[in-house]
């Protein structure tokens, strides 16, 4: 039996996060930088019309995050004792529900089709199908790799398939102009992620499956799988409304848009994350430990969240016509209204983590059935108003609804929410500095005539600078974390004793 202490030596877990860190930081910037270059290069490769095509599999297809693994990963990573029984049982359960989805997701390729009135959506599904099994594979070891905190596999196995799935995606653009581009990329990041977890870790799966482990690592699990399913629902509800009742080149500018506000701040959320997973399972018996790294991380998050998608408010038109090409002009109004969704999701990043580390997974799934409900609701009442009506009332639904899931987090630790609210607030008026300067300077260079790339550019530097020192001004409690981080880096490298970084003080 393998016994994982519920704390680590504090010198020895700050060593763990710093480098933990510094792996999934350094593999999301390259990861980031791949993404972006792929997305625009399919953009311009690519109608609105097939793009839509290629949101509506994948709609179908994201259903492999919610079963790929039942949710057992996160049951190996928050247990405190775990035998090889857990882990043989947890893969080949994985793998059945994987064989079963592609299976099912086959046979449903051509009702999903004729649903959209889209022939050419049932293979697209049929073949995307295959991530279920693909990824089945390999969930276990993920999650093995993750409790040893094995950062430094883990995200080199990101780059590459995250490099490979850029690769072959541009490559059937190229060759096709059709939606099989992001079907493809799709299909080489699932492959060869899997084929990269095998190798890295040294388990492998024996033939035994215990019924009491099962029962063991379902009662954490399932309400995890309820609440990745109702999170499904919710991602989704508006593409399907939206595909099948407003068109499929409307939803195509939606899910750019989408795309570009929302999955870049969880794409700078995520590393903390997994970073963090681990930890907080180590800190579950400590509230007030994980209360402290909460509003820390939660606000250097902040530091990037808010002038990024503040200052992107301002400068879309100018972003659109510069990167995306006037064509995408429709998604202009999106991107601004979604800029308000996107940070409040970056700010509530960490939530489930706390409460999943916590062993509240009831409360999470009690969140997610009201969640669900509000969202789909409102894009209901805003489909009235076509593309522009659901994103207003997505931006309306967040508001209404993320501040109780900070309450339900801080009273799981002990807190008041309030205490979030006041660590974040330097970090918001910065915020609002810059928007206001950055809008003041775009309007003067529209006045003086300057071309759109030029002024692009321009307003974006100065926005940077202007954010930087509004925030050295407005916010230094997050300056003094940044400066802490990088003392222990030092000290790391140098072997001097370490301070407490903002994940683990």
């Amino acid at each position: 039996m393998e016994h994982t202490p519920t704390t680590a030596p504090p010198r020895s877990l700050r060593g763990r996060v710093l480098g933990g860190l510094a792996w999934t930081g350094g593999s999301e910037v390259v990861m980031q930088v791949v993404r972006i270059v792929a997305a625009v290069a399919l953009a311009r490769l690519l109608a609105p019309e097939a793009y839509g095509l290629a949101a509506i599999a994948l709609i179908f297809s994201s259903l492999v995050l919610v079963f790929s693994d039942l949710a057992f990963g996160a049951a190996i990573v928050q247990r405190k004792n775990l035998t090889e029984l857990d882990r043989c049982s947890a893969f080949w359960i994985s793998v059945g529900a994987g064989l079963l989805f592609t299976v099912v997701g086959i046979a449903l390729a051509g009702p999903v089709a004729r649903f959209y009135d889209q022939p050419d959506v049932a293979p697209l599904c049929a073949v995307l199908s295959l991530s279920f099994l693909i990824t089945s594979l390999a969930t276990t070891h993920e999650a093995l790799l993750l409790r040893a905190m094995q950062y430094a596999k883990l995200e080199r196995r990101m780059m590459v398939a995250t490099l490979a799935a850029a690769a072959v995606g541009i490559l059937v653009g190229v060759m096709t102009h059709a939606a099989w581009a992001i079907i493809a990329q799709q299909l080489t990041q699932a492959t060869v992620s899997c084929a990269l977890l095998w190798w890295y870790s040294d388990w492998r799966p024996g033939f035994r499956v215990s019924r009491e482990s099962l029962r063991h690592l379902w009662g954490f699990s399932g309400p995890l799988v309820g609440h990745r399913l109702l999170f499904y629902v919710h991602r989704n509800a508006d593409n399907i409304l939206i595909g099948r009742y407003v068109g499929v080149a409307a939803l195509g500018a939606y899910s750019l848009a989408y795309n570009i506000m929302l999955a870049p701040m969880s794409r700078i959320a995520g590393p903390v994350q997994r970073v963090l997973g681990p930890v907080l399972a180590r800190m579950q018996d400590e509230p007030e430990r994980i209360a402290i790294a909460w509003i820390r991380v939660v606000r250097l998050l902040a530091m990037i969240a808010v002038p990024a998608l503040a200052g992107l408010v301002v400068v879309a038109p100018d972003f659109v016509h510069v990167v995306l090409g006037d064509r995408w002009s429709e998604a202009i109004p999106l991107i601004q209204i979604l800029a308000w969704v996107g940070l409040l999701q970056a700010l509530q990043s960490i939530n489930a983590d706390i409460l999943q580390a916590r062993g509240n997974t009831g409360t999470i799934l009690r969140y997610s059935i009201v969640f669900t409900t509000i969202h789909i609701a409102g894009f209901i009442v805003g489909l009235h108003w076509g593309v522009i009506g659901v994103a207003v009332a997505y931006a309306i639904t967040t508001t209404c609804i993320e501040p109780w899931f900070t309450w339900l987090t801080a009273r799981s630790i002990g807190i008041s929410p309030w205490r979030l609210v006041r660590g974040l607030r330097g970090v918001f008026e910065a915020g609002l500095i810059m928007a206001g300067g950055v809008l003041a300077m775009r309007a003067l260079l529209v006045h003086l005539g300057i071309a759109t790339e030029a002024r692009f550019g321009g307003v974006v530097l100065f926005g940077v600078v202007l954010f930087g020192l509004a925030s050295w001004w407005r916010a230094p409690d997050a300056w003094a974390d940044l400066r802490g981080i990088l003392a222990d880096v030092r000290a790391r490298r140098t072997g001097v004793p370490e301070a407490a970084s903002p994940a683990t003080a």
